[in-house]
C-alpha cells in the first residue's frame, strides 16, 4: 500500500481536504471554497488543483499517493454516480471518471454521501472505533444518518440509506417537514426541531421554564436548563431522547448494528442528550440488540475527511 491518501468533504460553501498518512494519520488539513456558480462545475477542478498544489508542497510523487476518498452532499450509488446535490447545483454523473480525467495519475478514487463517510469515519478512528458496524445520526439543523455494515458504508439502491431524519415516527403530526411529508424524526430531534418542539409544549403547559424569558431560544439554552435540573427543559430533552431510541429501535430490528453514533452540534450536550435515548431505545428495540452502544462522535467536523480516506483503503 501505498503511504499516503487524500480525503475530500465537499460542503454547501467551503471544501475540507486532508493528507493522510494511510495508517490514519491526518498530516494537513485545509479548505477552499466551494465555487457553485454555473451548475458547480469547477468543484472539482479546483479539488484537483488543490491536491495538485499539496503534492508539490510536500514533495510527493502521486504515485506515491494510495487514492483520494470524497464526500458529497448528495446520494451516491455504488459504481460513484451522483444523484443530484442540489446546494452544488450538480445533476447527474458519475464523480470517479470524473475526478480520473482531471488527475489520471492516481486513479484510486471512491465516492459516498457526506453522512455515510462521516458514519464511517467515526467507526474508523473516532467515537465508534473498535466496532465493526455502526449507524450515525447525526443531530444539527437536520438529522442525518449513516449506515456502515462489516466496515463497509450502505448506500442502497439509490444512495437513499441512512436517510434516517425521515423515518415517520409521529403518523399523527400534521406539520409537514422539509422533506414534505409529517412526523418526520427530523421535526423532533434537530436542533430547529427540539425548539419547535419546545415552543409547543411551552404553549400547551403551565410549567415554569427559563426558556419563557429567552425571546429566541436554541437546543444549546434547552440542553443546558436540562443538564441545570430544570424541570420543564428536562421533559423536553426526554421527548426528543424518546424519538430517538424509538427511531434507532427500528433501526435496530432492521440491521442490528453494535454501535450507535451521535454526532452534529446537540452531540455536544453529552450525556443530557444520550442517557434519554439509551434508556427508550432499551424499552423498545428487539431483547437481543438492547446491548448496542450509544456513543458520542469524536472527530467533529473532520470525520468527513477520516471517512473519505477509510473508503479507498
Amino acid at each position: 500500500m501505498n503511504p499516503y491518501a487524500f480525503g475530500v468533504d465537499i460542503g454547501g460553501t467551503s471544501v475540507k481536504l486532508g493528507l493522510f498518512q494511510t495508517d490514519g494519520t491526518l498530516l494537513e488539513k485545509w479548505e477552499i471554497p466551494t465555487r457553485t456558480e454555473n451548475g458547480g462545475e469547477q468543484v472539482l477542478p479546483d479539488i484537483a488543483r488543490s491536491i495538485t498544489g499539496k503534492l508539490t508542497e510536500k514533495n510527493i510523487s502521486a504515485a506515491q499517493v494510495e487514492g483520494i476518498g470524497i464526500g458529497v452532499p448528495g446520494p451516491v450509488g455504488a459504481d460513484y454516480t451522483v444523484y443530484k446535490c442540489i446546494n452544488l447545483g450538480w445533476g447527474v454523473f458519475n464523480i470517479k471518471q470524473q475526478m480520473n480525467s482531471l488527475l489520471p495519475e492516481i486513479p484510486n478514487v471512491a465516492a459516498g454521501n457526506d453522512a455515510n463517510v462521516a458514519a464511517l469515519g467515526e467507526l474508523w478512528m473516532g467515537g465508534a472505533k473498535g466496532h465493526n458496524s455502526a449507524v450515525m445520526f447525526t443531530l444539527g439543523t437536520g438529522v442525518g444518518g449513516g449506515v456502515v455494515m462489516d466496515q463497509k458504508i450502505v448506500a442502497g439502491t439509490n444512495g437513499g440509506a441512512g436517510e434516517v431524519g425521515h423515518m415517520t415516527i409521529n403518523p399523527a403530526e400534521t406539520v409537514r417537514c422539509n422533506c414534505g411529508k409529517c412526523g418526520c424524526l427530523e421535526q423532533y430531534a434537530s436542533a430547529n426541531g427540539i425548539v419547535r418542539m419546545a415552543k409547543e409544549m411551552l404553549k400547551n403547559c403551565d410549567k415554569p421554564s427559563k426558556l419563557r424569558e429567552i425571546e429566541h431560544f436554541t437546543s444549546k439554552d434547552i440542553c443546558d436548563l436540562a443538564r441545570d435540573g430544570e424541570e420543564m427543559a428536562m421533559d423536553i430533552v426526554d421527548r426528543c431522547g424518546h424519538y430517538l431510541g424509538l427511531a434507532m429501535s427500528y433501526v435496530s430490528c432492521t440491521i442490528d448494528p453494535d454501535t450507535f453514533v451521535i454526532g452534529g452540534g446537540m452531540s455536544r450536550a453529552g450525556d443530557i442528550v444520550t442517557k434519554p435515548i439509551q434508556k427508550y431505545y432499551k424499552r423498545y428495540a428487539f431483547h437481543v440488540s438492547t446491548g448496542a452502544n450509544i456513543a458520542v462522535a469524536t472527530l467533529g467536523n473532520d470525520a468527513g475527511i477520516y471517512g473519505c480516506v477509510k473508503m479507498i483503503l
